[in-house]
């Protein structure tokens, strides 16, 4: 992660990293259930909206135009320590058109 030159943590957005095209970048967090769900309210709430969304975090910023289909997977391993895993993966878009056909 990049550091600015404030140490305040009230970083504006201008000051963020911007996350584009040609990096990779990935970020785990362990929250609580109900901070999950408000996240996961919200990605889903602007996929329904529209076909952009701009995560985030304290330092970052990652904005995404994303396309369709949209794959979701659902696991679940019922024994010893039981877990479901919820993976949903949006593909994203291009603005390249196909080359001519004479």
């Amino acid at each position: 992660m990049s550091q600015t030159d404030s140490d305040t943590g009230d970083e504006t957005e201008d000051e963020l990293t911007l996350i584009r095209e040609g990096r990779d970048f990935e970020q785990e967090y362990r929250l609580s259930a109900a901070e999950a769900g408000r996240f996961l309210v919200e990605i889903g709430e602007k996929l329904q909206q529209g076909n952009t969304l701009t995560i985030t975090g304290d330092e970052w910023k990652l904005p995404f135009t994303f396309g369709e289909p949209v794959e979701l997977e659902v696991e679940f391993e019922g024994y010893d320590e039981q877990e479901l895993e919820i993976e949903i993966e949006i593909p994203g878009t291009t603005d390249e058109t196909a080359p001519s056909v004479e």
